[in-house]
């Protein structure tokens, strides 16, 4: 629980195949506002990790996937499910709003 997945190539296919919720963060390093969400991301984890997987794609390294969704500006988050978006997140944006998004597919609120 809480866990979040650095994806690589095994693991991108498994997220596809899934029909559990996972909200993906497709960052990378030298974005100044993907760090700035980063804890934000991994609270949201520890709070929804028993019901939502967490995973993050660095564009740079998996360009491919980026593509595939259109990401154009970083960070996106995409909470998807068995490799369809149910809801797309552009910028940083406050706990409290992506918690409100994961809230309405889950019918679950998490603690802070």
């Amino acid at each position: 629980m809480g866990n979040v997945i650095h994806v690589q190539g095994k693991d991108w296919e498994a997220i596809q195949k899934s029909s559990r919720l996972t909200l993906l963060d497709f960052w990378a390093d030298w974005c100044g506002p993907c760090h700035m969400l980063a804890p934000t991301f991994d609270r949201l984890a520890a709070a929804y990790g028993d019901k939502i997987d967490f995973a993050k794609i660095n564009v740079d390294e998996m360009p491919d996937i980026a593509g595939q969704y259109g990401i154009r500006s970083i960070p996106t988050l995409l909470l998807v499910s068995n490799g369809q978006v149910i809801e797309r997140l552009v910028g940083v944006q406050p706990y409290e709003i992506i918690a409100a998004v994961l809230d309405r597919h889950t019918n679950v609120s998490a603690q802070n």
